[in-house]
């Protein structure tokens, strides 16, 4: 969402702030201070000391309108007086109008003594052009209907305002001495306006006050909207904001936890709670599809009962629907309805997002509360299309199935908000047959993907004929109605690999002669190629990392898809402008461009004819012409929605998600669509309806017309005067969603940023209204948008009967209707070309087994969060396995004995480091002098390790096991062994003898004997070293030795192993691992040591090194 309100509090910190460091010494305004719930009254005062000295007033600052006539502000008062006052209303509840909310916020303020003539109101919207000043010479609580009465003026996008176009066209009823300085402000406040980029700022009233040294201006009461997508440049400027719930609506804990997620995420994740004891919850992907499934609740007269409003959509994962759902649930779940419950899992037709992953967060969710909504007679329904939504529904079942839930599940064979007709017990609307889906993706893609789903003489026609040519030296010719042609060549702003491959196979499908992509930019990488798949061919396509040689290399393309990130979109977007004469249309991807930015690329493209598509929209799509990175969805829904032919109607719509939605509906009643644009959610979007709607009309092969518009905005009003003016005399069905605005209390933000009616003539209820006043045909509900397109279509159908074998009509719709008379001729549908299946989606859909490249049973982060051995990490820390348990899990796959994983962490501490001038550090030191970076330098030390070095862990494992395996005595171990010539592993240090213990052997073996079950080869290794010290004191059992005799007795005796799982572990090197993983610790000690100490490169003093004479014999 973008238009957020703010507190007055706020407004006036915000407002102070910037003054007094722009214009310092200018402008004085009042103090102030803000009491929260926390807030102690009678110390307050001590940080505010303005408190004692000055008159106040005190208000609530909760958002509440017209605080004047409701008697809630205390004017003219003593700290006492306020204090007392605020007392009275504090935590007290307050009904305004049919709202209920708890008093807790309050705003202190210098009162300003002023007269009545003194007072004015002014107020800055944002409106598409630019910026609109309203100003009244009369402020106050009694100013009534400003909006008719006030003059006004607007500032476009990219003007200067100056104090002279302000007098002229604003303060004529203002005394000329007043003008100049009243100007001034005016000028000034805009100024703050634009560089905080508010949305909204209303003063009533301004005071202007006339003094001795000249007027003091001062704000009163504020009003604001903060662009809240502008955060991300604002930050430092606006601070610590908070964006507080509309008065009459509390915001609670799991809405603040949704919030947390969305901000932490490039997917949309919303949650308002409506009515806690409600007994219908929704969880619905999808702006638009959101507001119609509350639109439907409440058409069906459950209002009262919806329980929340919220969406998720862009693709979220595993993790965040798991999470999403479950607070859902838990909330469900707090109460016991007498009648039930139910839960509407719906959405519309998804483009890109794989819903049988996003339905396994959901299903996770459900299990774990599978009982609780047995308990609490919770009843689920669910309907979705999309990538893999078969998969997805398939799963939804097994659920219901196996936990005993009651569940219902549905496709995009059935309208999109039947299941809510359903949850309540009403009856379903039923528009004649719809054509029947595949049961799985798999069985569509095996099918040849049309022939179950086309009429009859579709069957036997002819296959799309693939059209022959070669992109041009410059960009294809267009009619004035046309953005594309199925010559249209683009390119993608961003490595989108993804949308990049499903644009090449809708070209295939729909015939192209070449793919529509002819390259991408991607600043952030040099020139390369990526391959792609024509079809079955592999093909090339070339990565620039500069527009300039995109352009140079390719002259034709004219379309730009960008997906460069909301922080970014407009920047990049500046730059392809200036290649205006070329690239002609923009698609912008990306959700939360600031409006101000917005409004500005608006401006400079309609200067430069240049079409924007978006922001926050998925793109669009011309039926066997051109696509949109992944408009449309997968290619079964290309397939079955007939997108790869054009038919005879268009539609413009705000959403993405609904665009994929209206696709399926036009596909089902008509012959297919022509051409769709979502041009997104924003409040501003790059291009209007009536853009669209007019090069529509214009064109003589679209005979329809669809508009799926929403709550907020008033550019449905444009279209209402076409209508009126017979600019639009194609029939057009339009139906604006929202309308259960009206039933709730309170203002609630839908999911996309412009869905905020700010005004009675941006409801969705007005603009129906008007739009069915001015010639539309407008249905009662969505439910009814497939009859009404059915019916308006019929109406233009012109019958044919080729070769005697019955019209596509017929089949469509038999006997539903009598024989109309129109303009559309229908024609054979067109067998698509059997496209190939990627191989990951292939496997995805089962159509294809492969044996796996790798096998992994220690770890997987594939689920909500990783998990070691079988353990979640949560769990790892919950239960503080520590750095031995972890071990455990990772090299053992499983939990072991705490003092077993004491002992590993043991072994840790001793290896860790032996002293600078060991091999394997003097190696890591020598290569961090030389330059080298930590992982060279590391792995210099490691590749030390060997028989020499560190490396007699394993082998004393083996030799001290064999010799007591086979039951020999110490003395005939050591005998055997120098019979041998070999000498005893884990035998002998250099410096350490009987005389001289190691004290690291000496805690081991202490821990050994205190903690261990038994220890019979470490007592069996003692008894060797009796032997060996008896020829010399050094020959003793030396810190690897001790290691490996104690960790053998571990793997035997613990009683987590078995025997042949403990000699599988020896035989495979695990306790050099232990060596490896120590000392790497002390090697990096080593490195950061070089490093902080800026050691040069090392080189060796020739006089450590003998040289031997080349006539020596070294043999």
């Amino acid at each position: 969402m973008s238009q957020k309100a703010i507190r007055e509090h706020t407004g006036k910190r915000l407002l102070t702030e910037w003054f007094s460091k722009k214009y310092e010494g200018k402008y004085e305004f009042g103090n102030m201070a803000l009491v929260s719930p926390s807030t102690d009254l009678k110390s307050l005062p001590n940080s505010h000391g303005f408190l004692k000295t000055e008159k106040l007033v005190a208000k609530p600052d909760q958002l509440i309108k017209r605080r004047g006539k409701l008697g809630l502000v205390k004017l003219k008062a003593t700290w006492e007086d306020a204090k007392k006052w605020i007392e009275e209303r504090r935590g007290k509840e307050l009904k305004v109008g049919s709202v209920k909310d708890t008093l807790d916020f309050f705003l202190v303020e210098t009162f300003v003594p002023h007269k009545q003539e003194e007072e004015y109101y002014v107020c800055i919207q944002s409106v598409r052009g630019g910026e609109k000043i309203l100003f009244y010479h009369e402020g106050g609580v009694d100013i009534g209907d400003v909006d008719s009465k006030a003059e006004f003026l607007t500032v476009e996008i990219g003007k200067e305002l100056t104090s002279e176009i302000i007098t002229k066209g604003l303060l004529a009823k203002v005394p000329n001495a007043r003008q100049p300085p009243l100007a001034d402000f005016i000028c000034r406040l805009f100024e703050f306006y634009q560089d905080n980029h508010f949305a909204y700022l209303e003063i009533n009233p301004v005071v202007m006050i006339q003094k001795e040294s000249g007027f003091l201006i001062a704000p009163l009461d504020m009003a604001a909207k903060l662009d809240e997508t502008a955060r991300f440049e604002c930050y430092k400027k606006w601070g610590d904001i908070d964006f507080p719930a509309p008065f009459g609506r509390t915001s609670c804990p799991e809405e603040s936890y949704i919030e947390s997620l969305d901000a932490k995420t490039g997917a949309s994740l919303k949650l308002t709670i409506l009515n806690r004891k409600g007994r219908v919850w929704t969880m619905v992907a999808g702006g638009g599809a959101s507001v119609i499934y509350a639109d439907t609740v409440c058409d069906l007269g459950a209002a009262p009962e919806l329980a929340n409003y919220g969406e998720y959509s862009g693709a979220p994962t595993m993790s965040l629907t798991y999470k999403y759902a479950k607070t859902i649930l838990s909330l469900m779940c707090d109460e016991i309805h007498p009648k039930g419950k139910v839960l509407i899992i719906g959405g519309g037709i998804a483009n890109f997002t794989n819903v049988a992953d996003t339905f396994k967060g959901i299903i996770a969710a459900m299990q774990e509360y599978a009982t609780q909504m047995i308990e609490g007679d919770i009843k689920v329904f669910v309907r979705r299309g999309g990538p893999n939504f078969q998969e997805g529904l398939e799963n939804m079942r097994q659920f219901g199935t196996q936990y005993r839930v009651p569940i219902k599940v549905f496709g995009p064979e059935d309208h999109m908000t039947n299941i809510v007709a359903l949850a309540l017990g009403k009856d379903i609307v039923q528009v004649g047959k719809t054509l029947p889906r595949p049961n799985s993706a798999a069985d569509l893609l095996q099918r040849g993907r049309s022939s179950s789903l086309a009429p009859p003489e579709a069957k036997t026609a002819a296959p799309i004929e693939r059209k022959k040519c070669v992109p041009g030296k410059s960009p294809p010719k267009l009619n004035p109605w046309d953005l594309f042609t199925a010559e249209t060549r683009c390119f993608i702003y961003g490595m989108q690999p993804t949308a990049v491959q499903n644009m090449l196979d809708f070209d295939f499908v729909s015939g192209r002669a070449f793919p529509s992509v002819a390259c991408l930019v991607y600043p952030f990488s040099g020139n390369h190629s990526r391959k792609f798949y024509w079809n079955t061919k592999e093909v090339l396509i070339p990565v620039f990392a500069s527009l300039e040689q995109a352009l140079k290399k390719f002259p034709d393309i004219s379309v730009v898809v960008n997906f460069a990130s909301s922080r970014s979109a407009f920047e990049s977007t500046i730059e392809i402008l200036k290649h205006s004469k070329q690239i002609k249309t923009h698609a912008i991807i990306a959700e939360g461009v600031p409006e101000q930015k917005t409004k500005l690329l608006i401006k400079k493209a309609k200067d430069l004819g240049v079409t924007i598509i978006g922001p926050a929209t998925v793109g669009g799509i011309k039926p066997g012409c051109f696509r949109i990175g992944n408009t449309g969805g997968a290619l079964d829904n290309i397939i079955a929605s007939k997108l790869y032919r054009p038919g005879s109607v268009a539609y413009v719509a705000r959403s993405g998600g609904l665009s994929n939605e209206l696709n399926n509906i036009i596909s089902q009643h008509t012959d297919g669509v022509y051409e769709g644009i979502p041009i997104g959610g924003d409040r501003f979007p790059g291009t209007t309806f009536m853009d669209h709607l007019l090069r529509y009309e214009a064109n003589p092969d679209i005979k329809m017309m669809v508009l799926l518009g929403e709550v907020g905005g008033v550019e449905e009003y444009e279209v209402c005067r076409a209508l009126e003016s017979k600019k639009i005399t194609k029939p057009l069905v339009a139906l604006c969603t929202g309308t259960c605005a009206s039933a709730f209390s309170y203002e609630v933000q839908f999911g996309h940023a412009g869905a905020c009616a700010q005004g009675e003539s941006e409801t969705a209820s007005a603009k129906n209204t008007a739009l069915k006043k001015a010639g539309a045909v407008v249905p009662n509900s969505f439910n009814e948008m497939g009859l009404c397109i059915r019916v308006t279509y019929r109406k233009l159908v012109k019958r044919m009967n080729p070769g005697g074998r019955g019209s596509c009509l017929t089949y469509l719709l038999p006997g539903i209707f009598p024989p109309p008379e129109g303009v559309v001729i229908e024609k054979i549908e067109p067998a698509p070309p059997q496209m190939p299946v990627d191989y990951k989606w292939a496997r995805k859909l089962g159509l294809i087994r492969k044996p796996s490249a790798f096998m992994s049973s220690i770890s997987d982060e594939r689920g909500q969060e990783l998990v070691y051995g079988g353990m979640k990490l949560s769990e790892v820390f919950e239960k503080d396995l520590g750095i031995g348990g972890v071990l455990g899990l990772l090299w053992f796959r499983r939990k072991l004995p705490k003092y077993f994983t004491k002992f590993i962490e043991m072994v840790l501490m001793v290896t860790a480091d032996h002293g600078p001038a060991v091999s394997g550090a003097h190696n890591t030191i020598v290569a961090a002098r030389a330059g080298k970076d930590l992982v060279s330098s590391l792995c210099s030390g490691l590749l030390t390790i060997g028989p020499r070095f560190g490396g007699a862990l394993d082998d004393a494992a083996r030799k001290f096991s064999w010799a007591f395996d086979t039951g020999l005595l110490p003395e005939e171990f050591v005998t055997t062994m120098r019979k041998k010539k070999e000498l005893i592993p884990g035998i002998g240090h250099k410096v350490k003898s009987l005389e001289n213990p190691d004290i690291r052997v000496e805690i081991i073996k202490k821990f050994a004997h205190e903690e261990f079950k038994t220890t019979p080869l470490l007592d069996y290794a003692l008894r060797v070293q009796a032997v060996t010290t008896r020829k010399k004191t050094n020959l003793i059992l030396n810190v690897d030795g001790c290691i490996a005799v104690c960790f053998v007795d571990l793997l035997r005796n613990c009683g987590a192993f078995t025997r042949d799982e403990a000699d599988m572990h020896v035989e495979n090197g695990t306790l050099n691992g232990l060596f490896v993983l120590g000392r790497s610790i002390g090697f990096i000690g080593h490195f950061i040591d070089q490093k902080r100490l800026k050691q040069g490169l090392y080189r060796h003093p020739h006089e450590d090194i003998w040289i031997v004479p080349f006539d020596q014999d070294i043999q």
